[in-house]
């Protein structure tokens, strides 16, 4: 028999939020049990850490600069097969809720205020999905963190009041009394927390988050730089708390329909956060600037799969890539797809199948910048293109030194030695390596100056 597949998605969410990648205060014990049973992936990054960039990979398999979808608005081109008709083909039963960020074209997206005005996602746009549908293109601009509407796959508006996770939640929960039991399903929950609320400029968690997490202890990189990391966080801690007790739900519901036994769960974050600590110089059409940099809190997300082959309390000490993620489930779901999407099958890391794999991952930078990093165990280097839109052009000729860190040194990624002559050999050799990235992905070699 098929296993069964949930994808698990949020949003803008650190790897250090969750209890099993370091938090100190209880935010994810539903996530830590998971990561007990199944198998946790201590380096995990994000390939493009911009919310619809990010999602055009997951739903394509190809990075965002050779979809066309290299910065937000940007819709899903038609001429590419997605992980959706994949696993359709497969026989699998789909179901799909929350944030698609994928439907629209146009400008750089402003912060409106709620619009009451936006339609449903024509079926055309919806990436091959044909089965079960509670979702909004851009879900921040149809709800706030306790009200909002979302759109069914007949294109019925259904309105929610009570805190957007749980909301979300138990739309998902309604396939179980309607699926077709003689097929296996696979259900993406795409949550928009713990994202801040884009035009109310604040993360929401549920009431009370100030008070509860009150407690709470900054990573490094934000005790040091501060941006509003102080003042948000116990609001952040909070929706990501809310993700992990719907999580918990979720698994209850399976194991009530005799389903658990025979689901993959995954639980992964488009991006992380560095709460305005980076690109302080950054303008993005009126955007606070959390994410979109080769920093760790902006690359380094929570990813933890459990279930079928992925058991036994497995921690992964390689880096890996979430762009992995779409070969990896369709691999779950018996189809091989080969050259055709990126990245690689995830459990042959855990099989122990590393053979000659380069332990670096790389990660394409827009919007803030044209930008391009390499990540490996010990070092973090990044490149950017000056004088280059990163709104406007998806890759760029020349590139220059934008930043590296010795994490050995420095873990929190403070102290950038780019220019220092002690690395000269370190970022001589990281450079070729990122060309030889750059170029496998986007079949051109630009020039880096220093």
């Amino acid at each position: 028999m098929a296993y069964n597949i949930l994808f698990y998605f949020s949003d803008q969410q650190r790897a250090d939020t969750c209890g099993c990648f370091g938090q100190p205060l209880d935010i994810t014990p539903n996530l830590d049990l998971l990561a007990g049973e199944g198998v946790k992936f201590r380096q995990a990054f994000s390939p493009q850490p911009v919310c619809g960039p990010c999602r055009a990979l997951f739903q394509t398999g190809k990075y965002p600069t050779e979809t066309g979808c290299f910065r937000n608005n940007i819709m899903l081109p038609k001429n590419v097969k997605t992980l959706g008709e994949y696993i359709e083909e497969a026989g699998y039963e789909t179901a799909y809720i929350g944030k698609w960020h994928l439907a629209s074209d146009g400008e750089l997206e402003k912060p409106p205020t709620i619009d009451h005005t936006i339609t449903a996602i024509p079926k055309e746009l919806r990436g091959g999905y044909t089965g079960f549908w509670r979702t909004a293109d851009v879900l921040e601009f149809t709800s706030h963190g306790y009200d909002g509407y979302v759109f069914d796959e007949n294109d019925n508006r259904i309105d929610f009041k009570g805190y957007r996770v749980d909301c979300l939640t138990d739309m998902a929960m309604e396939f179980f009394d309607q699926r077709d039991e003689s097929k296996p399903f696979f259900m993406t929950i795409s949550h928009i927390e713990p994202h801040h609320q884009n035009d109310r400029k604040h993360y929401e968690g549920p009431d009370g988050s100030k008070e509860k997490y009150k407690n709470f202890v900054l990573p490094g990189d934000l005790e040091a730089l501060k941006g509003n990391a102080a003042e948000e966080y116990p609001d952040y801690l909070g929706a990501c708390a809310s993700l992990d007790r719907n999580l918990g739900r979720m698994i209850e519901k399976l194991k009530e329909k005799g389903l658990y036994e025979n689901t993959i769960i995954i639980y992964a974050s488009d991006h992380g956060s560095h709460f305005l600590t980076r690109n302080r110089d950054s303008h993005l059409n009126g955007y606070d600037d959390y994410k979109r940099s080769c920093h760790d809190a902006s690359l380094h997300v929570p990813l933890v799969i459990a279930g079928g082959p992925f058991k036994g309390g497995i921690e992964v000490e390689d880096l890996v890539s979430t762009a992995s993620l779409p070969k990896t489930i369709l691999a779950m779901a018996g189809v091989d797809v080969g050259d055709a999407m990126i990245g690689e099958n995830l459990l042959d890391i855990v099989q122990g199948k590393t053979d000659n794999r380069r332990n670096e991952v790389f990660a394409q930078i827009s919007e803030s910048r044209v930008g391009r990093c390499i990540r490996t165990p010990r070092y973090t280097y990044a490149v950017y293109a000056p004088g280059v839109n990163g709104g406007e052009a998806a890759a760029a000729d020349v590139y220059a030194d934008d930043f590296l860190y010795d994490m050995d040194k420095d873990p929190f990624q403070l102290n950038n030695v780019v220019a220092e002559p002690e690395y000269a050999d370190v970022k001589a050799d990281l450079r070729e390596r990122l060309l030889r990235w750059i170029e496998e992905a986007e079949g051109s070699r630009p020039s880096i100056t220093d």
